[in-house]
């Protein structure tokens, strides 16, 4: 008879942390507006929700902390519209 309570419960894993510091320069991603279209294809394949839409449709950094700099938005992006300041 083998008894589970006493074994180790292996650890969640913590969400991916960025490797950058924002909190002393730019925002991690540069959004050119006028090119945008308000497509949401950056919105909708972000893995860490770092945009939200503003009023008209546009994505904004709602959560720019947690950009890890993975590179699908701009990769993604059809209009060419985001780029980073970090890479």
């Amino acid at each position: 008879m083998s008894d589970s309570a006493g074994a180790p419960q292996p650890a969640s894993k913590p969400a991916p942390k960025s490797k950058y510091d924002y909190s002393k320069g730019p925002l991690p991603l540069n959004i050119n507006l006028q090119w945008c279209k308000a497509c949401n294809i950056c919105i909708a394949f972000c893995p860490t929700q770092v945009f939200e839409p503003d009023r008209d449709g546009r994505p904004v950094q709602a959560r720019p902390e947690a950009c890890t700099q993975c590179t699908i938005c701009w990769t993604h992006c059809p209009d060419f519209a985001i780029t980073s300041n970090y890479k």
